[in-house]
């Protein structure tokens, strides 16, 4: 009978661990963060914002005047958002599906000939659908991997109207664009533990460029590292502090369209667009244990790069963050 309790109360830990418990889940910056049960869903919405300010050259950071002096164009600032739909669901114990599909804004503001001016894109980015495949979950223990398409649902061919284009419209640089255009393999690996009123994991993660997209070029690979602590406050709330390592890859090729002039602004570049960044980012996740919004899950996390290294001049990174609701059933 003694063993059987343990068990019991084991198991019953356990469940209040993956349901009850604010850091039950990863930060909301972390996705692909945690798996269910067979039968389980999950929805969930997050809002990311990320502010782009001035320009960098490797570690340094560069004047708009300096960019000016070799080029015709500068960008200066860019604004950019993504609103993310989420579903997960577990046919069984060891695989849980999940769908992104992001909705993405994206504002920058250049200095040219004429003054300032400001570009727009909006729409559809690229739609995602993974596995998370539980490889060990024992104790207090969990580590799933993941295995996912990217599908090129987001468009490569924005266009808006620049001081030059005489009230047409004409296609805009790289970091204007809403997806990759290739089908892209996306790989994870996730590990996450927790004791008394702490938990703490790590995740490393890849995005594989498959092909060459419509327009003539692939975006470069990227990668990630991030790991991450928390601290449960209360049966409602807990804190984490996060680090994450991103390293990006330069395009290859260059797209065909007349336009994207290298020679014009940096963005048009495509040997441009590598880059390091390490951001060291603050998280708040709270819960509703029970009553009629139990299990439902809000959460923020806002943070700021403390290195950067970009093959420039290319805007760098200001801060970042993240916040979202979740309700699994």
């Amino acid at each position: 009978m003694t063993a059987v309790a343990l068990l019991a109360t084991w198991l019953v830990a356990s469940d209040s661990w993956a349901g009850s418990r604010a850091d039950s889940h990863a930060p909301i910056g972390v996705m692909a963060d945690h798996t269910h049960n067979a039968g389980e869903w999950m929805f969930s919405y997050r809002y990311m914002r990320m502010r782009m300010d001035g320009n960098r050259k490797g570690s340094d950071r560069v004047s708009a005047a300096s960019v000016l002096n070799k080029f015709p164009v500068a960008p200066i600032h860019m604004d950019m958002e993504m609103h993310m739909f989420s579903v997960m669901y577990a046919p069984v114990d060891q695989v849980t599906m999940m769908l992104m599909l992001p909705y993405v804004i994206q504002d920058m503001t250049h200095r040219g000939p004429a003054g300032r001016f400001t570009t727009r894109a909006d729409g559809l980015g690229d739609t995602r659908v993974a596995a998370l495949i539980r490889l060990f979950d024992e104790n207090d223990h969990h580590v799933h991997a993941q295995l996912g398409i990217s599908f090129p649902t987001g468009s490569i061919t924005e266009q808006d109207k620049l001081p030059n284009s005489g009230g047409t419209t004409r296609r805009l640089p790289y970091p204007m664009q809403l997806g990759s255009g290739t089908y892209d393999f996306l790989r994870g690996l996730t590990y996450t533990s927790h004791s008394n009123a702490y938990s703490w994991g790590a995740q490393a993660r890849g995005e594989i460029r498959m092909n060459e997209n419509h327009a003539g070029y692939r975006q470069g690979n990227e990668y990630a590292l991030t790991g991450w602590g928390g601290v449960e406050l209360a049966d409602w709330i807990s804190t984490t502090l996060r680090l994450e390592w991103q390293q990006s890859v330069n395009y290859r090729g260059r797209d065909e369209s007349s336009s994207i002039n290298p020679a014009v602004v940096p963005t048009a570049d495509p040997g441009r667009s590598a880059g390091m960044r390490l951001d060291v980012l603050l998280g708040v996740n709270l819960i509703a244990p029970t009553g009629p919004l139990g299990g439902l899950r809000f959460a923020i996390e806002a943070g700021v790069p403390t290195y950067q290294n970009l093959d420039g001049p290319q805007l760098e990174t200001d801060w970042i963050i993240t916040t979202g609701v979740q309700y699994a059933f």
